[in-house]
C-alpha cells in the first residue's frame, strides 16, 4: 500500500492558508478517486481506496503542522508501511507560487512539518513541494504562510491544484522519478 499525507493544520482558522495546501490538494485528489477521507485514527484522518490499480492511504494529520511527523510514524508503524512508499504534500515558501517540486527525499527547507517528519521517521520519503511565494516573501515566514491566499494567487490555484493532482497519480503509477521528469519539478 502506497501513502499520501497532505500537510496542514487542523480547524477552521486555518481552512484556506498557504500552510493548508498540502490538505488542499489531498482532499481534491482524493475526490477525483472517490476516495472518502472519514476515518479517525493515528491522531488524524484517513482513507482507503484504489489509484492506477494501487491500493492508496489517503492521511491527513490533525495535530498541527510541528507534531505531524509523530502522527504519520504512529500510522506507517501499525500498517507496517515502509518509508519508501510514502509521499507527503506540503507548502514550500522556497519555490514561486504556484511551482512544483517532486523529490525521493531531501531536508526540511525549513518546514516544520516536513522537520518533525525527519526526526521521526527519516529522510527517505518523497515529497511534492507546492510553491507558496518566494516572489514575494516577507520578514515574517509564519504569519506569511499561516494567511490566506492573496486573490491574485487564487487565480492559479486551481490550476496548481490539478498540475498536483497529476504529479501524484504520477508518482502512483511511477514513482518519484518519473514524477520530476515529466513535471519538470
Amino acid at each position: 500500500m502506497k501513502v499520501i499525507v497532505g500537510l496542514g493544520n487542523p480547524g477552521f482558522k486555518y481552512r484556506n492558508t498557504r500552510h493548508n495546501i498540502g490538505f488542499m490538494v489531498l482532499d481534491s485528489f482524493a475526490g477525483k478517486h472517490r476516495i472518502r477521507i472519514r476515518h479517525r485514527a493515528y491522531d488524524g484522518v484517513y482513507g482507503i481506496g484504489k489509484v492506477k490499480d494501487e491500493e492508496v492511504m489517503l492521511f491527513k494529520p490533525l495535530t498541527y503542522m510541528n507534531l505531524s511527523g509523530m502522527a504519520v510514524l504512529a500510522l506507517l508503524k501499525d500498517k507496517g508501511i515502509d518509508i519508501k512508499e510514502l509521499l507527503v504534500i506540503s507548502d514550500d515558501f522556497n519555490l514561486m507560487t504556484g511551482s512544483l517540486r517532486i523529490r525521493p527525499g531531501g531536508s526540511s527547507g525549513g518546514h516544520n512539518g516536513l522537520k518533525s517528519l525527519i526526526e521521526n521517521i527519516g529522510v527517505d520519503f518523497a515529497r511534492l513541494r507546492i510553491g507558496v511565494g518566494k516572489e514575494a516573501l516577507p520578514e515574517d515566514k509564519a504569519t506569511y504562510v499561516l494567511a490566506p491566499f492573496s486573490r491574485q494567487e487564487k487565480g492559479v490555484l486551481a490550476g496548481v491544484i490539478e498540475r498536483s493532482e497529476g504529479c501524484v497519480d504520477l508518482w502512483v503509477e511511477k514513482g518519484s522519478e518519473m514524477a520530476m521528469r515529466q513535471y519538470n519539478c
